[in-house]
């Protein structure tokens, strides 16, 4: 009977020393994950292109390259490249270095009867190159552009890359 009695004392000492430890290494595991480096910022191109940050994340132009047709379209969005963003810009003129030479692509507005997009207002813009079909990867320029009210550029990326650091 003693040595039941001692074991119970014993066993409630234990409880008594483990269970208020418990709440503070749940509380020390939370601080852990609120000290630990934020998740990384990241945007995703609704049409799985290339992100290009205009300004400090204002706006983002996406690129999308079909290799068949030797088109590149852009897609004019949003801050969180969620939505589109509709301007009147006549064009989207990007500079493209290829094998040490400059080559300008223009995009041309592009008009969508289903969403009521029309040239001067629209964020679909498109061009054709032939040397597409071959290249998917270059240097590029986009020329400076305005989006609502605001002028962004020169801005320089690299397709697929883009220039979205985050």
């Amino acid at each position: 009977m003693n040595s039941l009695r001692t074991s119970l004392l014993r066993l409630t000492v234990i409880v008594f020393a483990v269970v208020p430890a418990l709440p503070g290494c749940a509380k020390r595991s939370e601080n852990a994950a609120a000290d630990a480096a934020p998740a990384m910022h990241q945007h995703h191109p609704p049409h799985g292109g290339t992100p290009v940050v205009l300004g400090d994340e204002q706006f983002h132009l996406e690129l999308v390259r079909d290799a068949a047709a030797g088109t590149l379209s852009g897609y004019v969005l949003d801050d969180e490249m969620e939505e589109f963003v509709r301007i009147a810009a006549p064009s989207l003129v990007l500079d493209v270095r290829l094998g040490g030479k400059t080559q300008r692509l223009v995009l041309s507005p592009v008009a969508d009867l289903a969403t009521g997009e029309t040239v001067g207002n629209t964020s679909l813009y498109q061009g054709q190159a032939d040397w597409l079909r071959t290249e998917g990867h270059f240097d590029a320029t986009l020329e400076p552009v305005t989006i609502q009210g605001s002028a962004f550029g020169p801005t320089p990326f690299n397709f697929p890359s883009g220039n979205d650091r985050n």
